[in-house]
């Protein structure tokens, strides 16, 4: 089992230890815009909570039949927090215990860990978007109403934004400075 350079041990450390501003910062954004809203409505995901125009963003979904956004509607609120957590335990454990096994398995960490968010964002986005109420006020003949995954997506009279906010960048980018770390322990020993 090879160890790793002094250097990679600390950013791995440094990359940890990053990983606890994502407690105090947003990890995703949905931003709407419609000619009634040219300044945009926002909502943010946080690790624990929504803020932004969760109120006006619901009513308005309301009149297409969608349900209410309430953070109560998102059970990951009550363990994001012990995933984060973890994460950032296993990656000061890589650090410590110094063999490419473990950056690789921290790395990769990561990536699932991104891979299941997005997973359950578009089962939720889906639930959200295709179940609407038979009762709302505006019905569409066949119109469902998704929020974008990542990207823009253009429904009814709003266009929508989804994408990482300033957590989310710091988990790619933290997914990218570990990978190419991986690239340089590789061709370092090669």
């Amino acid at each position: 089992m090879k160890s790793l350079k002094p250097i990679t041990r600390i950013l791995i450390g440094v990359s940890a230890l990053a990983l606890v501003v994502t407690f105090f910062v947003p990890l995703w954004q949905i931003l709407m815009w419609a000619p009634q809203y040219p300044e945009g409505l926002e909502m943010k995901i946080w690790h624990n909570t929504l803020t932004g125009e969760v109120r006006t963003i619901s009513a308005l979904n309301h009149y297409i039949g969608m349900k209410t956004i309430e953070t109560s509607m998102f059970p990951e609120f009550g363990y994001i927090v012990y995933i984060i957590g973890f994460i950032i335990a296993f990656g000061l454990a890589s650090a410590i215990i110094n063999k490419r096994f473990m950056l690789v398995s921290f790395l990769g960490l990561i990536l699932a860990t991104g891979f299941a968010a997005l997973i359950d964002f578009y089962l939720w986005g889906y639930d959200y978007g295709h179940n609407l109420n038979p009762e709302a006020p505006i019905k569409i003949e066949g119109m469902s109403y998704q929020p974008p995954l990542i990207g823009t997506k253009q429904l009814l009279n709003f266009t929508a934004f989804s994408g990482p906010d300033i957590g989310g960048w710091i988990f790619i980018g933290i997914a990218g400075l570990l990978l190419g770390l991986l690239v340089y322990e590789w061709k370092w020993n090669k």
